[in-house]
């Protein structure tokens, strides 16, 4: 190193370390497991998968960030099987939820749009979900955001969105 060059390495990100061939990836995936495991442990599975009721608890709650990275954990395992693309769909819902807590319409619309895609396929009742509501929960949605103006949020003025399983 030259001497008039002064090393200051970069601050990491709590979580992650750079890439090394000496070093291992650290700590998301585990933190991330058990924070699930906290989010879910306590509902009744009601014969449901455990992920699946569990998104539902959280989008319920507005925790939308939490049903996306709960139901995450199912459609990881699940996303090649014939509910991949509803798991997905749902995913992006609350994704869409996610960007309009954080003030950002733009990013929402466009999940909005995703998520319907994803979950048209499904017809009818689907895992005792009622896919023609959350359609027309997101369409709800969208034409919200398309009459507002670009300062406003309809979230701001419109109550949180609840799913409701048959």
């Amino acid at each position: 190193m030259s001497p008039n060059l002064k090393f200051r390495p970069e601050p990491l990100h709590p979580i992650f370390v750079p890439f090394r061939q000496d070093l291992l990836y650290l700590g998301a995936v585990g933190t991330k497991a058990e924070r699930i495991a906290r989010l879910i442990g306590h509902i009744p599975s009601g014969g449901l998968e455990p992920h699946y009721r569990g998104y539902f608890d959280c989008f319920n709650r507005g925790q939308f960030y939490e049903a996306h990275d709960v139901l995450e954990q199912l459609w990881l395992k699940e996303r090649q099987g014939a509910n991949g693309a509803f798991y997905k769909g749902l995913i992006q819902l609350a994704g869409a939820f996610v960007h309009l807590q954080k003030d950002r319409p733009g990013p929402a619309g466009a999940l909005f749009k995703l998520a319907a895609a994803n979950l048209r396929p499904y017809t009818g009742t689907h895992e005792r979900l009622a896919v023609p509501a959350v359609l027309a929960l997101i369409e709800h949605w969208l034409a919200l955001l398309e009459r507002a103006d670009a300062q406003s949020n309809p979230f701001r003025s419109e109550p949180a969105p609840v799913l409701t399983l048959e």
